[in-house]
């Protein structure tokens, strides 16, 4: 698509409105105002907001997926690596509200769900192969099968979706950052960390 000042603006409003308060509650009208643009030229670009909000998060999980990719060919310890996955994890859902982290992992457009559910499972088998990677180089514990971290993260991912658990944190970015945190440092080999 190409990506003309216009295009820009609603783009980069609709990711501000989305991102604080979910794709439910914003509409065209509200996007095109703060864009400052007419509806004619939101039409010109995108066939609703859903199309949009689709857009910003296929670009979103690209650009994730490129940086992960980037931090797993760094050429330091995997206790590094996931420190700076843990770092980027935060910078992705920092400006993320509650509402769009809801309608995120649970979306009452199928698009938006299907789209989601195929990219997580997508980035759920390259992080598997990151971890029999790692494992084989002794930087994750030998005595979990990687298998089963995974069967972990998936779960992990559920709880995001547990309103109760999310009411416990002050933001999105703090229930983010404890999951990350626990995995990550429930999943390290004890040897490796020790000869720290």
């Amino acid at each position: 698509m190409e990506k003309s000042k216009k295009c820009q603006q609603i783009l980069s409003s609709g990711e501000k409105l989305f991102m604080r308060y979910g794709i439910k509650r914003i509409s065209v009208k509200e996007i095109c105002n703060t864009a400052g643009v007419s509806k004619m030229t939101f039409y010109k670009y995108f066939d609703n907001k859903v199309d949009l909000a689709l857009h910003i998060i296929k670009e979103m999980m690209k650009q994730g997926e490129m940086r992960y990719q980037d931090i797993m060919a760094m050429d330091v310890p995997y206790q590094n690596k996931a420190r700076e996955i843990i770092k980027m994890k935060m910078e992705l859902s920092k400006d993320m509200g509650r509402e769009m982290f809801s309608d995120f992992f649970k979306s009452p457009y199928p698009e938006v769900t299907e789209f989601v559910q195929k990219k997580l499972k997508e980035n759920m088998r390259l992080f598997l192969k990151g971890f029999i990677r790692a494992q084989e180089q002794g930087d994750i514990r030998n005595d979990i099968k990687p298998e089963f971290i995974l069967y972990f993260l998936n779960h992990m991912m559920n709880m995001i979706e547990d309103k109760s658990l999310i009411g416990l944190y002050a933001s999105t970015q703090a229930l983010t950052a404890e999951i990350v945190n626990f995995f990550f440092y429930g999943i390290l080999s004890r040897e490796k960390d020790a000869g720290k």
